[in-house]
Parts: structure tokens; C-alpha cells; sequence
């Protein structure tokens, strides 16, 4: 897999959300996403940055354009400071949350992705590399 280019922006408040927002849009626009990709990514990147701020204190995504096998896609590499996850299996269930939530965040963004990975154990922060491709 290549990097063709990428970005990193601070995960720290609602305002950064937004801003995350627009670079994932901007960058499926440039790939040539579909509507349909377009807001599946961006749906996604929303998620795992409020959960970044939420539940992990804030943090970091880098948003990289990638190349692979002539297929061209987004990969989005969220990582927070907070505790960690304790059961990631847990977690990933549908309706968990330890906020009062719908516990969508986490499981929906594996659903909107073609590629998921997340590294999570207490004490050290949650890491959350989603990939979408074009």
C-alpha cells in the first residue's frame, strides 16, 4: 500500500469534528467517491472523532490518500490519549456504550468501511485505522 499524501489534524473539540469532516469530504470529492462513499466516510470519520473526544480525551487523525493494486481509497488513523478499551469485543457490540448512547459508534463505523482495525488496551489509548476504497 501506498501513501500518495496526507494530513494531520488535532481531535480536540467540536469545531474539530467539523473540520475533520470537511478534509474527509474533501478528499473523497478529489477520489472521485460516489454521494453514497462520500457520506458512508464521512459518517465514519464523525463517529470516531467525537468518540476520540468522548470517551479517549482527544487526539489525532491523519487522513491519507492510498494506492493499492490500482485501487485508489481513504484511510483515516484515529488515535486518542484516553484510557483505553478494556473489552474491545464488548465494545464493538451493537447498543454498548458506557455513554448513554445508541453504542452505534464504534460498530457503525466498521460497517461504513470496507477495512477496520482498532488496538485498544487499558492504560494506553485507542487506536482506529478505518479504510474506504474507491
Amino acid at each position: 500500500m501506498t501513501s500518495l499524501s496526507a494530513e494531520s489534524l488535532p481531535v480536540e473539540t467540536s469545531e474539530h469534528v467539523v473540520s475533520v469532516r470537511q478534509a474527509v469530504r474533501r478528499r473523497a470529492v478529489e477520489l472521485g467517491f460516489s454521494l453514497v462513499d462520500q457520506t458512508k466516510i464521512i459518517t465514519a470519520a464523525s463517529e470516531l472523532a467525537r468518540n476520540a473526544i468522548q470517551h479517549g480525551g482527544g487526539g489525532e487523525v491523519i487522513i491519507e490518500t492510498i494506492a493499492l493494486q490500482g485501487r485508489r481509497g481513504l484511510r483515516l488513523a484515529f488515535a486518542d490519549r484516553g484510557p483505553g478499551i478494556a473489552d474491545v469485543a464488548r465494545a464493538m457490540t451493537d447498543g454498548y456504550s458506557t455513554a448513554g448512547g445508541l453504542g452505534l459508534g464504534l460498530s457503525g463505523a466498521k460497517r461504513l468501511s470496507h477495512e477496520f482495525a482498532i488496538e485498544a488496551a487499558p492504560g494506553t489509548g485507542t487506536r482506529v485505522v478505518i479504510v474506504r476504497w474507491k
